[in-house]
């Protein structure tokens, strides 16, 4: 068991909860309640489509209750965000034209035991499973995992996966600043393989930094830091080779993978100075392997395009920590409009790319 304070007792998506939270994860907006999705200036354009939303955070009110009452959050210092329920999820789908959300759950605290862990895992993941039976068709859920800790996380794999219906796993980019795909993560990424499971992934702040500060003053941490967090772990399971050892897993990097499409030539030109050294067919070979979601707003789709099929791109919204007006204003509105898709490959990204790759959300 890792150390009490390291970046994974953080919890998946979380910022400390000893800091205060003045702003949304992955936005540009001030934390507040988030809007609702029938908050005055969204739009219903995209109500009659049929969306999969594969970036969805879910904080558990179960586990709300039972981390404060341990202890471990002060639930005024969470995200106001993550105090919206399920109703307020529905009428932000329901607006926007999502059938279907995947749920990435947020266990943002510093646990003290492996039990502890456990625990907190399982309150989650069984309220994602009454979310989802008591909106059948709504809703499905990944499990979520503290890869610092083995043996929760291989508890984790075989509870969530093995015997609740999860449709893959959530990982965050680094524990403790050792980032996805070393090797301390082959256990785990072992049962994984077995399981042929959706590795989903997300960032958090940088390693090595004081819990909560901002690295850049005046520069919010999810504005460049989270995307180099992503991008250096897709980094690093190309050097280790990380899809060649583990060929059953799926990953998804979040934010049309950080900066990754931006460094692809540099990555091939320059790999061979990476230890182990990186050829570039290995480069191009990773890049068009790896899954990546729309959730931001994403930048130009141009330069992904250049190194990643069309169908390995999937729709995510960010909801709530992006805002319903960021997305419906901002995100969809820059996704329908930008001109490297074709009215074909929106269709996949905004719904069939993620029946292709997680065939039972079809039957959730």
């Amino acid at each position: 068991m890792t150390d009490s304070a390291s970046t994974s007792r953080l919890g998946l998506l979380g910022p400390p909860t000893d800091e205060p939270l003045i702003s949304a994860p992955d936005t540009g907006e001030v934390a507040g309640p988030a809007r609702d999705s029938s908050a005055p200036g969204t739009t219903d354009v995209h109500a009659a489509t049929s969306k999969i939303d594969m970036h969805h955070h879910y904080c558990a009110p179960e586990w709300r209750e039972w981390a404060a009452r341990h202890g471990l959050v002060k639930p005024e210092k969470l995200p106001p965000w993550s105090r919206l329920d399920t109703e307020a999820s529905i009428g932000f789908m329901d607006r926007a034209g999502i059938s279907t959300a995947v749920l990435k759950p947020m266990l943002p605290a510093r646990y003290r035991s492996t039990a502890q862990l456990r625990e907190a895992i399982n309150i989650t993941l069984q309220s994602m499973l009454e979310v989802a039976s008591s909106h059948p068709g709504r809703f499905s859920f990944y499990v979520p995992l503290f890869l610092d800790d083995p043996d929760a996380s291989s508890w984790a794999v075989r509870r969530g996966l093995g015997q609740l219906g999860a449709v893959g796993v959530n990982v965050t980019a680094n524990y403790g600043g050792v980032y996805l795909g070393d090797p301390t993560y082959d256990r785990v990424f072992h049962e994984l393989n077995e399981h042929a499971a959706v590795v989903d992934t997300h960032p958090h702040n940088l390693p090595d930094g004081a819990p909560g500060a901002v690295t850049v003053p005046g520069i919010p941490n999810f504005m460049c830091d989270f995307l180099l967090d992503t991008t250096r772990a897709a980094v690093n399971m190309i050097v280790h080779r990380t899809l060649d050892r583990f060929p059953n897993i799926s990953v998804i990097l979040p934010h049309a993978g950080g900066f990754v499409p931006y460094i692809a030539g540099r990555l091939e030109a320059l790999g061979r100075f990476c230890e182990p050294p990186l050829e570039p067919a290995a480069v191009r070979d990773h890049l068009r392997r790896f899954f990546y979601d729309t959730a931001g707003p994403m930048a130009g789709a141009a330069t992904l395009l250049d190194h990643v099929p069309a169908d390995h791109i999937l729709f995510g919204t960010d909801w709530p920590a992006a805002p319903a007006d960021t997305v419906m204003k901002l995100a969809f509105p820059a996704l329908d409009a930008d001109p490297a898709f074709t009215a074909d490959q929106l269709r996949g990204i905004y719904h069939d790319n993620a029946l292709r790759l997680i065939p039972q959300l079809a039957s959730v």
